[in-house]
């Protein structure tokens, strides 16, 4: 086993692709993130970012890796249908989700957008891909090194956190989330505590969130609060609201710099290293 341990983002925005001139420098593709923890590698979100990271892996042959799904809103899945290694039987993929809260399974989703008359191509022709469930809070089954914790998140329908830690460095993946429920809020600061590298959801400013509360999204004020209570090392603003160009996105990253030395802007290519 290698000791690498490393996040590398392949979408960073929110809601919906934003493609164009004024997204070129942070990327308009949605939420995807490729973390490897020595010979793991693990997909998180298959949003349309995932299209391209499938590409990739498809060039490297055959594998095994586990895809993890922060919750079923279409900017977070949209990238499965056209994931390349999913249709080839000579990969062992294990997609897994936790966010439902009834019976829900993550193949109903993928079955309801994989169907016609919405997309031509049938779920079941996901040839490499075993469909597994576990509950938010649960920790993953995960052999090694590396360990998966996850946490209860408020957005609509659900949604789930994840905290990676592998030899002693922790990532922690907070997407979509919307602070203002207290116990969620309690559990979320215990879960990202101390962690070396936080990704939160920071769709709005203060001064938007006003308008639109109750969306399930936070704001990159809010996630400085979070990373100072919690001692997060390193927070990384993400989940970018699909009308942000990339000047405001700089205006916003003077500003987390300057409150926070090392805050960050997600953006299309970056890789963290804790």
């Amino acid at each position: 086993m290698t000791a690498e341990f490393s996040l590398r983002i392949w979408g960073a925005r929110g809601s919906t692709p934003t493609p164009g001139a004024s997204t070129l420098r942070y990327g308009g593709e949605t939420s995807c993130f490729e973390l490897r923890a020595g010979d793991e590698v693990i997909l998180i979100d298959c949003g349309s970012g995932a299209r391209n990271l499938g590409m990739e892996l498809y060039k490297s042959g055959p594998c095994h890796l586990n895809m993890l799904f922060t919750h079923t809103h279409l900017d977070h899945i949209c990238g499965l249908p056209f994931f390349k290694p999913a249709y080839d039987p000579r990969f062992d993929l294990t997609a897994w989700a936790g966010h439902f809260k009834d019976e829900t399974c993550l193949i109903d989703i993928i079955s309801r957008i994989m169907s016609p008359p919405i997309f031509p191509v049938a779920a079941k022709t996901l040839k490499a891909v075993t469909f597994k469930s576990f509950h938010a809070g649960d920790d993953l089954p995960f052999a090694g090194d590396l360990k998966i914790k996850t946490v209860r998140l408020n957005h609509p329908g659900g949604a789930c956190g994840y905290r990676f830690e592998f030899k002693g460095k922790s990532i922690c993946i907070i997407t979509d989330h919307e602070h203002g429920d207290a116990e969620i809020d309690a559990n979320l600061q215990a879960f990202v505590q101390g962690t070396d590298i936080m990704i939160y959801d920071a769709m709005f400013s203060n001064a938007e969130y006003e308008v639109y509360k109750g969306w399930g999204h936070s704001t990159w004020e809010r996630a400085l609060e979070l990373s100072k209570a919690a001692n997060v090392q390193v927070p990384v603003m993400f989940h970018h609201d699909p009308r942000r160009s990339d000047d405001e996105l700089d205006e916003i990253g003077m500003a987390v710099a300057e409150a926070h030395p090392g805050a960050l802007i997600a953006s299309e290519g970056m890789v963290l290293t804790p």
